[in-house]
Order: structure tokens, then C-alpha cells, then sequence
């Protein structure tokens, strides 16, 4: 998936070394089948119409389907072929976080953070999650623009920082570059997998339009950092920011 994962376990068991190794089989399973960086993977053959739906992993015609799902519920911003070419790995990075996750709780784990490229999947609690500051550079490579706090999150980001100007706003083809970071912080029960998804949409929507989306949405709450260094906010989302957090993050939505 041409990303890092890691994983924090805060009460581990006699299960958990299995888990973990069952977590990187299924891990390396996922993106044999999903890769777009290896033209062998699944998804890359049925890109080129060199293989059919019909005879893939029964998972692709899930997660497809899962893709028109979040095209519907974002106005069409979402799309698991952007730029024309077959690519559902803003549904599938999540997914494979959600998939760690639910292989953790099943070993008895209830403490653990799983995240996978700026995705991150809580259970327990609290956890403190930096959200990197999209506007750093190599002189400050660790400069984070917020902190987040709760239990049972999934929090998302999508930006520039890392991989430049490479989401496209479907209903136009060209870049998205209205924000520099848009994250989402999921509440108790919303998975990674679609709140990863939704942030993909949110970012090509631009900031005015994604907050807009984002506050009507139930259980989800917006941080957008504006190419000039400018946060702006959904009025939920304060509640996510530790007691110590900066006075103005308590002011309503701006």
C-alpha cells in the first residue's frame, strides 16, 4: 500500500504475538490483491481488463461496492477510479486498519491503536493522537498542528504533505487544492475504513463545502488547515482536544 503501519498494544495477552503475525499475513494478503503499486495485484489486472470481476478475491467486488457506497453518501466526491484509472485505496488503507483492529479485539485486546498512514484506529483509552502540520518542512519535520484526545476514535487525514497534490476532485478531473489537511475524528463505533474514505471526498470538496458536510454528518467532526496555515473547524470538535489545548479552539466553528 506503499505505507507504514504500526501498532500499540496496552494490554497485551498470551494471544497477542499471534495476533500480530496474523495481522501481517493479512496485511501483505490485502495488498497482494490491492496494490496499485504492483502490476500483479488483482486490482491492477482487472484495471487493465486483464482479468475479470467475476474471477477475483470475492473481497474486491466488496470493497467496489463499498466505494460506491461513500460516492453516494459524498455527493459523488468519492470515486475508486480517479483520473480514470481503477484505484480503491481510499476505501482500502482504512479498511486494512479496521481489519488489524478487529484481529486485535479478537485475541482479547480492549487497549490497543492501530494506524496505517495517517489513519488511526483507538480502542480504550484515552489515546493522544498528533495530527502533523501539513505546512512543515525539513527543518521541523515533526511540527504538529493539533492534538487530538478521546477514546474508541478513528481519526483520518488526508493532504499534500506526504504524496503532494495527488487527490483529484472527480466532478473536475484537476487537483484538489483548496485545503492543505483535512482530518476527520470518527465517534465510538464509526470505523476507519469510511471515515478514511470520507475524508478523501471531504479534502476534494474544498474547505467550505467539506465543513459543511462534515457538520451535518452525525458523529463526525472536521479539522481543515488551509494553504495559508489557517485552521478552521466543525463545532464538535473541541471536544476531542485535551483540557489543556489552546483557548481559541473553544471558540464555536469559524
Amino acid at each position: 500500500m506503499g505505507t507504514v503501519f504500526s501498532i500499540a498494544v496496552r494490554d497485551p495477552g498470551p494471544d497477542t504475538p499471534g495476533a500480530l503475525r496474523r495481522i501481517v499475513e493479512r496485511l501483505h494478503r490485502i495488498d497482494a490483491v490491492f496494490s496499485t503499486y504492483r502490476p500483479e495485484s488483482q486490482i491492477s489486472l482487472l484495471g487493465r481488463g486483464e482479468l475479470a470481476l467475476a474471477d477475483c478475491d470475492p473481497e474486491v467486488r466488496t470493497v467496489l461496492a463499498a466505494c460506491r457506497e461513500v460516492a453516494a453518501e459524498t455527493d459523488g466526491y468519492f470515486t475508486e477510479q480517479p483520473g480514470g484509472r481503477l484505484d480503491p485505496s481510499g476505501w482500502v488503507k482504512g479498511w486494512a486498519v479496521e481489519e488489524a483492529a478487529a484481529l486485535l479485539r479478537a485475541s482479547g485486546a480492549r487497549q490497543y491503536c492501530v494506524s496505517g498512514g495517517g489513519d488511526v484506529q483507538t480502542s480504550g483509552g484515552p489515546w493522544r493522537i498528533g495530527i502533523a502540520d501539513p505546512r512543515q518542512d525539513s527543518t521541523d519535520p515533526g511540527r504538529l498542528v493539533a492534538v487530538l484526545s478521546g477514546r474508541d476514535l478513528a481519526v483520518a487525514t488526508s493532504g499534500t504533505a506526504e504524496r503532494g497534490a495527488h487527490i483529484l476532485d472527480p466532478h473536475t478531473g484537476r487537483p484538489a487544492d483548496g485545503l492543505a489537511s483535512l482530518t476527520l475524528v470518527g465517534a465510538p463505533g464509526t470505523g476507519i475504513a469510511r471515515t478514511d474514505a470520507w475524508a478523501t471526498a471531504a479534502f476534494a470538496m474544498g474547505p467550505e463545502r467539506a465543513l459543511a458536510w462534515a457538520t451535518r454528518r452525525p458523529a463526525i467532526e472536521a479539522l481543515a488547515v488551509l494553504p495559508d496555515g489557517t485552521k478552521r473547524w466543525t463545532p464538535g470538535l473541541p471536544q476531542h482536544l485535551p483540557p489543556s489545548g489552546p483557548a481559541d479552539w473553544q471558540l464555536a466553528a469559524r
